[in-house]
């Protein structure tokens, strides 16, 4: 019987191709986008579902958002046509039309709604902790962009525009410094001064792309370890939460994941002799990506990958120092200077990199190599 504080949710469930009928609904996941829920049928199959309540205040194209998942969807299929069914649907992520053929619906209240079929048997791990995992990300990642490397990259919205454009967050970083709305600057000239000096080299990756020398793929932009499923083995099954997937450049996914797994502390780590870089995990998340991304690459993307490195937790400190100059407006934060020790924390990551440039240079270089 569904559960009377979910009876409100059945409605849009029913709206959807489901095999059975409904008999439970239950919140699932740790998401902080979309609300997210397990609708069990009591279909003789094996049915379970994901129904996810869509955040149109962050996707505000919700036409666009769906058509990127379901051209994504179709297309990784496609590349598995070779397996059986019951492979294919482990293997990639399955969307669920409604009744009248759509990938949505939408409420009466005004709610988007969207199901998947759950992939049964999987795991995910909010963080990395051994080289095996770390390997599996990787070759997660690069088996997504590898799957999608002949997919024209202009079927797809870009859904969230100048999401990973360093040219537009530095130009909210000096908005900010020129409004100073909540009288912070005279604190950070230190700061200021250190992302100015690196701002030439952070351009490498827009420049090249600008000129021509980057091909523009189709990029998941959320390389965060928990968006890949393993099996009981940890060996990939398939990435998932595919709604920030557009078209990008490939060293932006690579820098963001590296950004997530080598950073030994938290992100807000106020004592800083604490951030350290965990090179093994490095290692192996840059073999496991290049066994899969190495052969589709062109020369100009395998240089561009050690920049992105360096560039994503730049910008993601020029991205929580604007939110501290503006008063905390952006990102949650639980103590005043919350946003001011998170950019702290990302600029030593930086640091620590540079330092490392020609250990970190030489792994790649090796795992291109092998």
């Amino acid at each position: 019987m569904i559960d009377t504080h979910f009876n409100k949710i059945n409605p849009p469930a029913n709206q959807f191709k489901l095999n059975g009928h409904v008999v439970s609904i239950v919140p699932f996941g740790s998401g902080h986008i979309n609300d997210t829920f397990k609708v069990q049928t009591d279909s003789d199959e094996k049915n379970a579902y994901l129904l996810q309540k869509i955040n149109h205040q962050i996707f505000q194209d919700v036409d666009g958002l769906m058509n990127n998942i379901k051209e994504v969807c179709k297309h990784i299929k496609s590349k598995l046509s070779h397996l059986n069914a019951e492979e294919v649907e482990k293997h990639s992520m399955t969307l669920i039309e409604t009744k009248n053929g759509e990938s949505f619906c939408k409420d009466e209240e005004g709610n988007y709604w969207r199901v998947f079929k759950l992939i049964e048997n999987t795991k995910s791990y909010d963080i990395v902790e051994t080289p095996a995992q770390a390997f599996s990300g990787g070759k997660a990642f690069g088996q997504f962009q590898k799957q999608l490397s002949d997919l024209p990259a202009e079927k797809l919205t870009e859904i969230l525009p100048n999401f990973h454009n360093i040219d537009f967050r530095l130009g909210n970083l000096k908005e900010a410094i020129a409004k100073n709305e909540a009288n912070r600057v005279g604190q950070v000239e230190d700061l200021l001064s250190y992302i100015s000096n690196r701002e030439s080299k952070m351009r490498t990756i827009l420049e090249m792309g600008n000129r021509g020398e980057l091909p523009v793929r189709i990029t998941h932009n959320d390389t965060k370890f928990n968006n890949v499923l393993l099996d009981e083995d940890d060996k990939v099954q398939c990435v998932i939460d595919l709604d920030t997937v557009m078209p990008g450049y490939i060293a932006y996914d690579f820098g963001d994941a590296i950004r997530t797994i080598i950073n030994s502390a938290a992100e807000d780590e106020a004592d800083l002799d604490n951030i350290k870089l965990n090179i093994p995990l490095f290692q192996a998340y840059a073999e496991g990506y290049l066994s899969e991304a190495k052969d589709f690459l062109t020369e100009n993307e395998l240089e561009t990958l050690l920049h992105g490195v360096y560039l994503l937790p730049y910008m993601q400190a020029v991205r929580f120092l604007t939110d501290y100059l503006n008063g905390d407006t952006y990102y949650k934060v639980h103590y005043s200077d919350h946003n001011l020790v998170r950019t702290k924390s990302q600029l030593k990551l930086v640091d620590e990199l540079e330092k490392h440039h020609e250990e970190l240079k030489l792994i790649l270089h090796d795992s291109i190599s092998v």
